[in-house]
């Protein structure tokens, strides 16, 4: 507004320059002289120049509204309206799209307003025709206004006291993509002068094909497309006349039109539109019947996010590496490295297989599928249903959670690299550690026994505890803490304060990070930072994901690698265990596999791999609560899910091994026809087979005689 200070000062200023223009008009034309004598006539004419200073001072005022502070008012409003350009401009905002592998939609990210923009020949003329049929059939007549719609609003408005909208479908595209919904003249008329700047800038299907982008059809859907895609999970190209019907008598009044909410209602405004087409000609009779008695399917509101778990972690990595506002009004493409098909079949085995070990107490469990050459997720599945109330949408696959023996590889393969060797001998009977500042700890077993002397092979295939402690305490609880770092376990730090445990899953993990770690042996040593990307492209399509930015390290070594996969891969190893026809077998192909149980079984894992894949799976429940006791690794809780999930990977697809490295050689003993594999330089015994007793102690008795 103009300012009152400013408007007092300049009519001062204009009422000042009037009187002495006056006062300079009267001194050129002469006044009557004063007579002496008469003091009434000067009395009279000072009265009377008193009355002409009052004039000019109106005259002044009136000159200062009408040439100064109107035109600037009239200026300033003119001013403050929008450009008729940003009709197209603000038209075009799009928002982040993410993409499975096989660019199938997962999901859009929008701050309030979902848009996805479509060409007029895409959209078709039935949908036309119904939106101008109940909106504007005259639009393409018109100049961007109807005069007489105008005036007969204005009068329902005022004199009836019901408000009436009059709007062209230019006006409705301009309130709705430049202005705010607010009611108020000065609105309206920037309604009506934007209009007609707009339609003479641009052409009418322009503007229709903004119109049917940038309206609002009910919630966050804005546009036929994204319309079409919330109701009945199709694209506007593939609506019928009835589901068109039904989506075009929404734009009025979206909330209470809409079938998701109030159906019958939504039927009524279904036939009005259908009835409207007929009257244009748009559609026969006979149609009008066929199309409003169709029995209508909407789509499920769950289907505008698939593969939630996977999309929410998408997210937060866009927003890390961008920035949470670039994300949200940037209208990035990302495709990513899921597989939808295998999402979806991943998700259906883990909801069936947790329901069905109810009575072992586990009410949850999460899976992961990783591509292993390119560290991407291929499949995340968070929960048993992202939707159910409670703890459905808390991710499991990302939280931390203790991994039990699972990670036990992570110590074999540092002691297989510091020179132990899988024929090497390890104890397996009863110790106990002396630990400052700690109680005495004793490791058991799982099955509560001991061993004897054991292989690395077969302790490790066996998760025995016992070896795998005395192994800690010779590689010493940081340099393996190190290793797992160096793998991807992200939260680990060499700090001193992880104790012997460390072995048996003392410290936290996530799923995706240890299954990440298991296809760091895959690839043959090489760690890969995990990535839910393949693309990332700009609004206006450029590139700018760099994959050449995520760590790539070599860690193991191909032969350490080659060695860790022969032994988890070995089932015959493991049988003593777990049987030779457990969850952990896949008829046909050979996969590297390990189990893991936390302390009072709060935690159930399965982790396996090959060279192509790796395969997570987590079994127990989020708060902590300790499943039946009754449940036994490698055959309940977590493996069935695994060996379901792996065979769903695998299925078509060739048996796929390992090759041996140059580094690592067979050593066969004749005498029991035992093979072990070793890397070049390591410590190979003499013989693999295990001596009779008798044959020893003969043995003994010799080496004493001499």
């Amino acid at each position: 507004m103009f300012p009152f200070t400013v408007f007092l000062s300049v009519f001062t200023v204009v009422s000042g320059l009037i009187f002495k223009i006056v006062e300079g008009f009267k001194k050129v034309n002469g006044e009557p002289k004063k007579k002496r004598g008469r003091p009434k006539r000067v009395e009279i004419k000072k009265s009377r120049r008193l009355l002409g200073r009052y004039e000019m001072f109106t005259l002044g005022f009136l000159a200062s509204v009408v040439f100064i502070f109107i035109p600037y008012e009239i200026f300033t409003w003119f001013r403050s309206l929008p450009k008729a350009d940003m009709v197209v401009v603000q038209g075009m905002s799009r928002p982040t799209r993410i993409y499975d592998r096989n660019n199938k939609l997962l999901y859009e990210i929008y701050v309030d307003r979902r848009y996805a923009p479509v060409k007029l020949p895409e959209i078709p003329e039935l949908m036309k025709n119904a939106t101008l049929a109940v909106e504007d059939a005259q639009f393409y007549n018109h100049k961007g206004i109807r005069l007489e719609s105008i005036l007969r609003a204005a009068r329902e408005t005022l004199f009836q006291g019901n408000v009436q909208g009059g709007s062209t479908i230019t006006q409705q595209l301009i309130k709705n993509v430049l202005l705010t919904p607010e009611r108020t003249v000065s609105r309206k008329l920037k309604e009506i002068i934007l209009a007609l700047f707009v339609e003479a800038k641009y052409s009418k299907d322009e503007i229709f094909e903004l119109y049917l982008n940038n309206i609002s059809y009910g919630g966050t859907a804005w546009g036929v497309q994204s319309a079409a895609q919330k109701y009945f999970g199709k694209n506007v190209w593939e609506l019928d006349l009835a589901e068109i019907s039904m989506i075009a008598g929404l734009p009025s009044a979206p909330s209470a039109y809409s079938p998701l909410t109030d159906l019958g209602l939504a039927k009524e405004r279904q036939r009005y539109v259908l009835n409207r087409m007929y009257e244009l000609g748009y559609i026969t009779k006979n149609e009008v019947s066929t199309a409003y008695d169709e029995e209508l399917s909407f789509a499920n509101e769950g289907d505008f996010m698939k593969a939630p778990h996977f999309v929410q972690f998408v997210r937060k990595e866009l927003e890390r590496m961008y920035g949470k506002r670039f994300v949200e009004y940037g209208g990035l493409s990302v495709v990513t490295t899921l597989d939808l098909d295998l999402q979806e079949n991943v998700q259906k085995i883990v909801s069936e297989e947790v329901e069905k070990s109810k009575g072992l107490n586990l009410t949850n469990g999460a899976a992961v599928v990783l591509d292993v050459p390119y560290a991407g997720i291929l499949a995340q599945v968070g929960s048993i249903d992202y939707y159910a109330p409670g703890f459905g949408a808390y991710d499991v696959a990302t939280a931390f959670r203790q991994p039990g023996s699972s990670i036990k590889p992570i110590t074999y393969a540092l002691a297989l690299k510091q020179g132990f060797t899988p024929a090497t001998i390890i104890k397996d009977s009863p110790i106990t550690f002396q630990v400052p500042g700690s109680r005495p700890y004793s490791p058991v077993n799982y099955d509560g026994k001991y061993h004897g002397d054991v292989t690395v092979r077969t302790a490790l295939a066996n998760s025995y505890n016992v070896p795998a402690v005395r192994l800690a305490q010779v590689l010493g609880p940081d340099n393996i803490v190190s290793l797992g770092k160096d793998m991807g376990l992200t939260n680990w730090k060499v700090d001193g304060t992880y104790g012997l445990s460390i072995t048996l899953g003392g410290k936290e993990v996530r799923l995706l990070d240890i299954t990440n770690a298991f296809a760091t042996f895959g690839r043959g040593g090489i760690y890969k930072q995990i990535s839910p990307f393949l693309s990332i492209k700009d609004s206006r399509g450029y590139e700018i994901y760099n994959e050449g930015l995520r760590p790539k390290r070599d860690i193991l070594g191909k032969d350490v690698s080659y060695l860790m996969w022969n032994i988890l891969s070995d089932n015959n190893a493991r049988t003593p265990a777990f049987g030779f026809q457990s969850s952990l077998v896949i008829p046909g192909y050979k996969v590297a596999v390990k189990t893991g149980t936390t302390d009072s079984k709060r935690d159930n894992w399965t982790i396996g791999f090959t060279p192509s894949y790796a395969i997570g799976v987590w079994v127990g429940n989020n708060d902590n609560t300790p499943m039946n006791q009754y449940l036994a690794s490698g055959l309940t809780g977590a493996a069935p899910i695994w060996n379901r999930v792996t065979r769903t990977v695998l299925e078509g697809k060739l048996n796929e091994e390992m090759p041996m490295p140059g580094g690592v050689f067979v050593k066969t003993d004749s005498a029991c026809g035992r093979s072990e594999v070793f890397i070049k330089g390591s410590n190979v015994p003499q013989r693999l087979c295990a001596e009779k007793k008798d044959e020893k102690k003969d043995k003994d008795k010799e080496k004493k005689k001499d």
